[in-house]
């Protein structure tokens, strides 16, 4: 990140995004939003205002109010007598043993001393763990005597403040105390507030910049090392955000057994710790899948992005609310005359053959998968020696041109690369090219007709190398906080729709693997990932959990994915979540995936009483001739047994509108089970 900003856009000649709108100061407490407690949490809870959860306080079956103050009472009174008989039993039996003879008045002291707290110790312990006093004191004689000090502190299980704080004392302490200083009397947004301090983890790592960070405040203010589009804010952003912990707010864990002890009647939170091991949403189509997952991620990256902290791709059709436009840095549309930047087909990888590989794999439908091998090889062939000859990647007319077999395009092909010196190689490529064109298992044909999708006149400009057309972005270009929103022509195109999916999610996944700068977090939202999945972006999801990367798929059914798919895509991502209404047979592979646990099982067994003599039995009898029933005696086992954490029958049927069933695992292999979250709190 360069502190004058030549990150992003200006580094990959993008320009400003069109359409940014001016940036309206918003009353913003710094001091007191900088200085809130964040406590150090389980994965997924909010950190930001956090509450005490009282319920992992207490056991899952609390003991009624009465039998417990009762225990505790009764306990407390055999406990004084203990304690007196108990002292005095220890000095009757020292004195039996003489041990009290020569003692004078000071050591007499000290042994009655030592002897009353030897015993009241023992019998603390002892009838405090019978009468279970540690929890009447945290269930009353504790919230009681805090009523009692203070009208004032907060009540139980409230996070207090930390007061009033110095949110630039960093700069201050570091030497840049001008800039601290005139910071205090400016306006500053969160968003501002997390840029300049992560500005400033660069200058403490290369001193040398410290002149360039003061004058870029003095100059600038609040809107110092701003991200090259120069919005410090989300229009109409929500306030489900906290920048300095990176999370965003999704909903309220629900009080139920189900949930973790921890995680009940909390805040549930996502953070890049979390999307670095990618998330997989299922759910059928209107159970807010993308109101309650996909926007608000999608906006938590944008805001990232502003903060210099993240780069967001967003994928998904026209129609879906994805954010408006001026949410993002490059808005991608095929299709939309109107669209200001293309796409590169070819923009992720380094490599030419690994290029031609990653298109080959988007243009092939996965009923054709099967063809995957020599579709790649015959694109390489293609792609190589084009490369090689005109020092460019093809357009989409050109290569299909050249994988169907016109003549034109094969001769002046060939003459180019006779031109050039040095490319045996790619010559022997296209001979061989050219001898398996025509014949029956040539995949040539099936990708020009696949590619002829793709040249269509709605998509003119949209893919360079054809003609002079719009900008394009490359996937490479995820070094910068960019924010990428990809449109994609579901209604009007449905088939190259799919296509695009598969070629920018695997470019994606291919460049998220290679960037140099992964101090950035990069994010990936797809919005509809049946079409975007495939065996190399399975396999490459699990690579990006190193790579400072993740990404976040939702799929409406795993029928969508073909059956190789489902397991390993099960495997490859760290968190899953379950919408209302999945199919039982997806809910099967989500059950699978968390597992069971022990719970405790209370059976009641009825018998008919034989007990006793002759005189109980004629009494059984003539109650059993007065009444109609039988007498019966009653037995209560109880026992551990594994049962699944959610069963697929309850993920189909059992869960909310509203609601969602997720699982975590973060980097670092921290897993937290299944939670049953409200998503519209």
């Amino acid at each position: 990140m360069g502190l004058d900003g030549t990150y992003g856009q200006r580094a990959v000649g993008l320009g400003k995004a069109p359409g940014v709108p001016p940036q309206r100061p918003v009353p913003f407490d710094l001091t007191a939003w900088a200085g809130e407690l964040r406590p150090e949490l389980e994965p997924g809870i909010y950190r930001l205002n956090h509450r005490q959860n009282a319920v992992a306080d207490r056991e899952a079956a609390a003991v009624p109010a009465a039998p417990l103050l009762l225990r505790a009472a009764l306990n407390l009174v055999v406990a004084w007598f203990a304690y007196l008989y108990g002292v005095q039993l220890v000095f009757w039996v020292a004195g039996l043993l003489g041990l009290l003879d020569d003692l004078d008045s000071t050591t007499a002291v000290i042994a009655l001393l030592a002897v009353n707290i030897a015993v009241a110790i023992g019998v603390i312990k002892l009838f405090g763990r019978m009468g279970r006093w540690p929890e009447v004191w945290r269930r009353w004689v504790g919230p009681l005597l805090a009523r009692t000090v203070t009208q004032e502190e907060p009540a139980e299980g409230v996070a207090a403040p930390t007061g009033p704080t110095d949110p630039w004392e960093r700069l201050r302490q570091g030497g840049a105390p001008l800039a601290a200083q005139l910071l205090d009397r400016q306006p500053v947004s969160d968003v501002d507030y997390v840029r300049i301090q992560r500005a400033w983890e660069t200058v403490l790592g290369e001193p040398e910049l410290m002149a360039a960070f003061t004058e870029q405040v003095t100059a600038r203010g609040a809107a110092a090392c701003a991200h090259p589009s120069e919005a410090r804010d989300l229009t109409g952003r929500s306030p489900r955000h906290d920048l300095l912990t990176r999370q965003v707010r999704l909903g309220t864990a629900q009080d139920v057994l189900k949930n973790p002890p921890t995680h009940r009647a909390t805040g549930f939170a996502l953070d890049p710790a979390l999307l670095g091991t990618s998330l997989l949403a299922v759910g059928p189509a209107g159970t807010g899948k993308t109101a309650g997952l996909a926007r608000p991620l999608a906006e938590a990256l944008c805001l990232q992005a502003l903060a210099g902290t993240a780069c967001a791709v967003v994928i998904g059709g026209a129609e879906a609310d994805l954010g408006p436009d001026d949410w993002y840095d490059v808005v991608i549309a095929p299709g939309d005359p109107a669209s200001p930047y293309g796409l590169d087909l070819f923009g992720a990888a380094a490599e030419v053959d690994e290029a031609a590989a990653r298109l080959a794999d988007a243009l092939l439908p996965d009923e054709l998968s099967l063809r995957a091998e020599s579709a790649r090889a015959a694109l390489q062939q293609t792609v190589g020696p084009f490369h090689a000859a005109y020092g460019r990647y093809p357009g989409v007319r050109e290569l299909r041109e050249l994988l169907g077999g016109e003549p034109g395009s094969w001769a002046a092909l060939r003459q180019a690369l006779a031109d050039a010196d040095g490319m045996t190689a790619h010559q022997s490529d296209l001979q061989h090219r050219e001898r398996q064109h025509g014949r029956a298992d040539d995949p040539g044909a099936l990708l020009a007709d696949r590619l002829a999708l793709l040249d269509r006149p709605a998509f003119a400009g949209c893919f360079p190398g054809d003609a002079p057309g719009k900008p394009a972005f490359a996937m490479r270009a995820l070094d910068h906080p960019l924010r990428v929103r990809v449109k994609l022509p579901e209604l009007s195109h449905p088939e190259a729709a799919r296509m695009l999916s598969r070629l920018v999610t695997g470019q994606f996944v291919q460049a998220a693997g290679a960037r140099r700068e992964r101090a950035l977090f990069a994010g990936l939202v797809v919005d509809d990932a049946s079409a975007a999945l495939d065996a190399h972006v399975v396999r490459g999801l699990q690579r990006m959990r190193g790579a400072n990367a993740g990404a976040v798929l939702l799929l409406r059914t795993l029928v969508d994915l073909p059956e190789n798919l489902r397991t390993a895509l099960f495997g490859a991502v760290g968190c899953r979540m379950a919408f209302p209404g999945i199919a039982p047979w997806d809910g099967r592979l989500f059950s699978e995936a968390w597992g069971t646990h022990l719970i405790r099982e209370t059976a009641v067994t009825h018998a008919p009483d034989t007990s006793g003599g002759a005189f109980r039995r004629a009494g059984r009898l003539a109650r059993k001739a007065l009444s109609g029933t039988t007498a019966q005696t009653e037995s209560v086992t109880v026992r551990d047994v594994e049962r699944h954490r959610w069963s697929p029958s309850d993920l189909a049927h059992a869960l909310p509108t509203g609601h969602a069933v997720i699982s975590l695992t973060t980097v670092t292999g921290e897993q937290v089970p299944p939670v049953l979250v409200d998503l519209r709190s």
